[in-house]
């Protein structure tokens, strides 16, 4: 069974739900939040869930943290494509007019924190700084505003600058950067990390999805690779295989997960598979473990209906791992069964399984995996870290306080132009930052 120590311990700062989390279908190729488009929301229900699910990681010893969220609904967006007046002037117009730029500007998808940035720790980097690349996310309208405000939580978060750099997105033609969701760091014990980049498009065109748009480009992969400053001989490319993009596996980490030297992946993951494996054995020295879910376990569709690949493969603090699942998981039986045998196999080194509630957040379209971005951190490098945004029991009860103060049970299409909503929002966040100590994060604040 799984045994061994890193240099730097991985932490997870999840991304804490937002009081507009709504179901607005605004992913093509995410089979979750089309299905439920124009369905009625909880935004309370889930940030409750997000947040009980970084308090049992915290429990089970691992270092968890939350990164707070983005301003909603964006009205600089709406701004932008033309509308003017006051606020509720702004929103009420925009409802009328172009709902799906209200939707666009009012959605919760910073939620997954899994596509907030890319990350290399110091061990791995030239320069031994941690690096941060913020992703771009430029093939979906309604993500590609993140950038500018992801850059400045993650540089209040990890304000160090001598240890931390963020960077900001990349530009360019072609370079579509959906950060860590398409990324994997895999490490040998104390070994530098070998960095494993996923991408749906490569150089040849004809190789990538007929169906579905492939939103993580080679030339992306690369560009963010050089800018985390990790050697050449430590990162791995891998063509994500066009059916599985097609069947709704929108990123890697719907169909694959990794943690140490362990890659837990489907039999339809990548193309010419065989040689991607052989190439990320040889980096990680012949110790690579391979876990193959073959298409007869667990079909694609079922892999992309319970979410199994994206679930969160951590090390415990005794050196065993757990596989961190959503409930439906258990609700899927071929996924389910396979659970049960991976865990009673005495060569397999995921040692247990749990399992958790995050429907609100699956039903559009993101589980556990999606709602945290991974940053191994040396000692020095978490002492850094602003302290209140460091999982804490006090502060976890503040937070869950503060959202059933101020978030809304539910959430309809309408609710989205009430201008007493806005205002409920900021108030909400200016508490909010009281309870994070980061004065001035949100624009309407300064």
């Amino acid at each position: 069974m799984s045994s061994g120590t890193h240099s730097v311990q991985e932490a997870n700062f999840d991304s804490i739900v937002g009081p507009t989390h709504n179901y607005a279908g605004l992913s093509p190729g995410n089979v979750a939040s089309s299905s439920n488009q124009g369905e009625v929301s909880r935004p309370r229900e889930a940030a409750l869930q997000g947040l009980a699910k970084m308090r049992s990681l915290a429990e089970m010893g691992l270092v968890q943290g939350w990164l707070p969220p983005h301003e909603r609904p964006d009205l600089e967006l709406l701004r932008a494509e033309g509308f003017s007046g006051d606020d509720s002037t702004l929103l009420a117009t925009a409802a009328e007019e172009a709902p799906h730029l209200l939707a666009r500007a009012s959605s919760s998808s910073f939620m997954w924190a899994a596509n907030a940035a890319t990350v290399a720790p110091g061990t791995d980097t030239e320069d031994h700084r941690l690096h941060m690349v913020v992703a771009n996310l430029q093939t979906m309208p309604h993500r590609r505003i993140e950038a500018p405000s992801t850059q400045g939580i993650l540089r209040r978060v990890f304000p160090d600058e001598s240890r931390v750099q963020v960077h900001a997105a990349i530009r360019g033609d072609g370079l579509t950067d959906e950060g860590a969701a398409n990324h994997t760091r895999l490490a040998n014990r104390d070994d530098a990390g070998i960095h494993f980049f996923v991408y749906g498009i490569g150089d040849d065109p004809t190789t990538g999805p007929k169906k579905f748009v492939a939103r993580q480009t080679l030339a992306a992969s690369r560009a963010v690779a050089d800018l985390l400053r990790v050697p050449e001989s430590h990162r791995v490319f891998a063509q994500q295989n066009p059916v599985a993009i097609d069947a709704g596996v929108f990123h890697n980490d719907v169909i694959a997960v990794g943690n140490q030297n362990v890659l837990l992946f489907h039999e339809h993951a990548f193309l010419n598979q065989d040689s991607v494996l052989g190439r990320l054995d040889r980096a990680l020295d012949g110790s690579l473990i391979p876990v193959r879910i073959t298409a007869a376990d667990v079909s694609l569709e079922e892999a992309v209906g319970s979410y199994l690949f994206n679930s969160q493969l951590v090390t415990l603090p005794d050196g065993t791992m757990a596989l961190i699942c959503p409930s439906e998981c258990r609700e899927t039986p071929a996924v389910s069964d396979l659970l049960d045998r991976l865990v009673a196999r005495e060569d397999n080194p995921i040692d247990q399984v749990r399992v958790f509630d995050l429907r609100q957040s699956m039903r559009n379209g993101g589980g556990p995996a999606c709602l945290r971005l991974r940053v191994p951190l040396d000692e020095k490098d978490l002492q850094s870290v602003h302290p209140p945004c460091l999982y804490s029991r006090d502060r976890y009860d503040r937070l869950v306080a503060w959202v059933e103060a101020w978030y809304p049970e539910e959430i309809r299409d309408s609710d989205l132009a009430d201008p007493t909503r806005l205002v409920s929002v900021r108030d909400a966040l200016d508490a909010l930052t009281k309870i994070l100590e980061l004065p001035g994060l949100y624009a309407f604040q300064r």
